[in-house]
């Protein structure tokens, strides 16, 4: 296990992310194309009510944000949820199989994330360079991920310095495309209050609670807030973890979320909400309208900018599971390799950049956005909730560098607001998740039921797994 000062031995992950570095891969990660794919999505889905569902991906991600605090700052590892999970429910039983289903949904449902940013990506890109529609989306996506793999193949050091540069670029596209729209729109923006009768009206007469009608939109809103967490999964390369990871979490959200907002609000200064829903380059249409198609091309360029910073801040985090899995032996053990000279799992960036290369090539963005959530919520969310109440019973609180206010109202709300975006997000990729877990289960009995170990015998090191 990686000591927590500042000091780590040569074959360790090294501590050299500072509050800066941290803060800008979170929100990096946090931004990618998300809001600008699902800007037009939320409009269609709840008219003239569409910031309420940024206000309420906010709102979640800032409650959720308080688990992640507590855990991260008193576990500051590599792997994020796969130690928070194996601590809470038990090292040698129950914690073994939620863990394995943490990292055995990873491998999918990373390389699925990384795929649906370069998805993403090229869409853009296709305003900037009108290739041939049956190859060009292919063709970009994959040269993407190929890139990404290139960039963060060094030590993590250059990789935080890098991570600082491409996060001036992300500010520099959202304050620009805000400043624009506040200093030079002049459509009226509504913000009318969500009653039920509204919600009613603006789902179509399919919801009539504000909660539920919120709830489809808010699952396209909550993809693009994703990514709070990032700085868990690097716990093993922050300095000052107990301090650094709880403010990277909460500074990330609130910048965000202050900028989503007043994205939303500054393109329906210049759009209305009614044109903004149908445009597919919102940004592009957008900065057009104000000065022009050059200007537009520019901005369009500065999108893709922001699609890759986030991208590259969301492949560092996860090439960090697999490996913290295989080192704590409960994984294949090549992923526990680290550079000989880089320090950096090599062998665990390789893997899921080549599954994301892989799936780029093979989905649409509109099959992966929903898919996601649906496979992430029920291990890593929900799952993680009810872990902090186990850990908190069993080791009380005394020893916690940072606990959540109001103990234990935002684990209640977070569990329950999770469990309707799952079912926000419909039946048939509700199942999809609930099929990966299922397979997730057989395979973990399968290989312990080879090897002896829990639940069919008696319990071994984890040190024997990584021989």
């Amino acid at each position: 296990m990686p000591p927590t000062s500042d000091t780590n031995p040569p074959d360790t992950l090294r501590r050299e992310l500072g509050l800066l570095q941290a803060t800008a891969l979170n929100m990096i990660d946090m931004v990618g194309i998300g809001p600008f794919v699902v800007l037009p999505l939320v409009m269609q889905l709840l008219g003239p009510y569409f910031l309420w569902a940024w206000v309420a991906g906010a709102v979640l991600s800032v409650v959720d944000g308080l688990i992640w605090s507590e855990l991260g700052a008193a576990h500051p590892e590599a792997g994020g949820s796969y130690r928070f999970l194996k601590l809470a429910y038990g090292e040698q039983t129950w914690g073994r199989l939620m863990s394995f289903l943490y990292v055995w949904q990873t491998l999918v449902q990373a390389p699925l994330v990384v795929a649906s940013g370069a998805i993403g990506f090229a869409q853009y890109f296709a305003y900037l360079v009108p290739l041939p529609a049956w190859w060009q989306p292919k063709l970009v996506s994959g040269t993407v991920v190929v890139l990404l793999v290139a960039l963060l193949y060094r030590r993590i050091g250059s990789v935080g310095k890098l991570g600082v540069a491409l996060w001036v670029g992300v500010l520099v596209l959202m304050l620009g495309l805000i400043g624009s729209g506040l200093l030079l729109g002049r459509e009226a923006v509504p913000f009318p209050p969500l009653t039920p009768v509204a919600a009613a009206d603006a789902a179509k007469g399919w919801f009539v609670l504000p909660a539920l009608a919120l709830g489809q939109a808010s699952v396209k809103t909550i993809y693009s807030y994703l990514g709070y967490y990032n700085v868990c999964h690097l716990g093993a390369e922050i300095r000052q973890p107990a301090r650094i990871i709880p403010r990277a979490i909460f500074l990330s959200i609130v910048g965000i979320a202050v900028l989503y907002l007043l994205l939303n609000y500054s393109v329906a200064r210049v759009l209305p909400w009614a044109e903004a829903a149908q445009s597919e380059f919102i940004v592009s249409t957008f900065v057009e309208r104000l000065f022009g198609h050059t200007a537009a091309l520019a901005a369009t360029a500065l999108v893709l900018w922001v699609a890759f910073a986030s991208l590259f801040a969301v492949l560092l985090g996860y090439s960090r599971i697999p490996y913290a899995a295989a080192a704590d032996g409960e994984f294949l053990p090549v992923f526990a390799r680290v550079h000989p000279t880089k320090h950096f799992p090599h062998v665990s960036l390789l893997v899921l950049g080549g599954a994301g290369f892989v799936f780029s090539l093979l989905f649409k963005l509109s099959e992966v956005i929903s898919a996601i959530l649906a496979m992430r919520i029920l291990v890593q969310f929900v799952g993680q909730a009810v872990g902090l109440v186990l850990l908190r019973r069993r080791r009380g609180t005394a020893g916690l560098p940072f606990r959540m206010p109001l103990y234990p109202l935002p684990v209640v709300v977070a569990v329950v607001v999770w469990l309707l975006v799952l079912g926000s997000t419909g039946l048939s990729f509700v199942l999809s998740g609930l099929a990966v877990i299922a397979a997730g289960v057989v395979v973990f009995l399968i290989s312990n039921s080879r090897q002896g170990r829990w639940p069919f015998g008696a319990q071994r090191g984890y040190s024997e797994g990584a021989k």
